[in-house]
């Protein structure tokens, strides 16, 4: 029989499964009496971790959630899971990056030294792709959250783009709180305005106490991540871009395909593609395809020719206003 600190840990561990586990099944898978899992069961209560007993026939001990934290117990595999998740936490913009740091420190001290080196062989750095993202505050995205599990309708002031007060509070059925290029999103069903929203996270200010329950609409597209992609995409529900067009570039198409996502390129030889690639205007789309350094001929519709056209007068007027201020410098040096 194992001694009485190993036997607990393994009891602990075995209630930590989300199920009720009977008496005698639990006597069994630790090779001791009925009588002793009840006393394990005690110090384990005196412990702090709130065990509760079911009678019957489909009942058990099961481990449930308490007033406090007690100590837990993790396998490696969990424990490594954690330390990789903790770290991965400060790429969030959740406002936890403190926290996390925190917690990851104290895992890391009580960790066995063939887990530490697991650990401290991956460091995970968050690099800014072009300015930092707004961070959310932990306690919005909690309060945010809660009313999504709840179903409870959401109060809250929404700040401006220019940070200025949105006007009168916002009352939305909360369904889904997402995330989207780095940052957070409510999806919500807007009372006032009849209609689907997204409302990003770090310009909400919720108000309490939430409102009245409500039975969950059905998000259309779908899914909650078709959804949103159809909403930053503006096509309105088409599961599409609302531009989409064709042209045959002259480059190779692995030149092309690691850069254009969602869209389809062919291969027409050993220099040339052609690319079918989707964008929310057709000014927007022509720009995307002149990002590629090549020749551009445009296969269709008429509607990306002229944007290529219009992009081309305005580049040409860019480029003769740079010339003539250039001129103006070396007529007045002393400007």
């Amino acid at each position: 029989m194992q001694k009485t600190s190993a036997r607990l840990l393994s009891l602990l561990s075995l209630l930590q499964a989300p199920r009720d586990w009977p008496g005698a099944l639990l006597a069994e898978r630790l090779g001791i009496s009925p009588r002793t899992v009840r006393r394990d069961v005690d110090r384990l209560r005196e412990l702090g971790y709130p065990i509760v007993a079911t009678k019957g026939p489909e009942g058990g001990y099961r481990l449930d959630a308490g007033t406090r934290l007690p100590p837990l117990l993790f396998d490696d595999e969990q424990a490594v899971a954690l330390a990789i998740a903790l770290q991965a936490a400060t790429t969030t913009g959740a406002g936890i990056e403190e926290a996390a740091a925190r917690a990851l420190t104290t895992v890391r001290q009580v960790m066995p030294a063939r887990l530490r080196h697991r650990i401290d062989a991956l460091q995970i750095i968050a690099v800014e792709r072009y300015a930092p993202d707004p961070q959310v505050d932990s306690g919005v995205l909690v309060s945010v959250g809660t009313a999504v599990r709840a179903r409870e309708v959401l109060r809250f002031d929404y700040a401006s783009p220019g940070g200025d007060d949105g006007g009168p509070p916002r009352r939305v059925e909360p369904h889904h709180l997402v995330t989207w290029g780095g940052r957070w999103y409510l999806v919500a069903w807007d009372l006032d305005r009849e209609d689907w929203r997204t409302f990003r996270a770090d310009r909400i200010t919720p108000r309490v106490p939430t409102g009245p329950r409500f039975a969950p609409r059905e998000l259309p597209g779908g899914g909650v991540a078709a959804f949103v992609a159809d909403r930053f995409r503006g096509s309105g529900g088409s599961g599409d871009w609302p531009c989409r067009g064709e042209v045959i570039l002259g480059l190779p198409a692995a030149a092309v395909s690691p850069y254009v996502h969602d869209g389809v390129v062919e291969e027409l030889g050993p220099d040339r593609c052609r690319l079918i690639l989707g964008s929310w205007s057709w000014v927007g789309l022509a720009a995307s395809v002149g990002r590629f350094d090549a020749d551009i001929e445009v296969v269709g519709p008429a509607a990306l020719k002229d944007a290529f056209a219009h992009l081309a007068r305005r580049y040409a007027d860019a480029s003769s206003s740079q010339v003539a201020s250039a001129d103006d410098t070396i007529r007045h040096p002393d400007a």
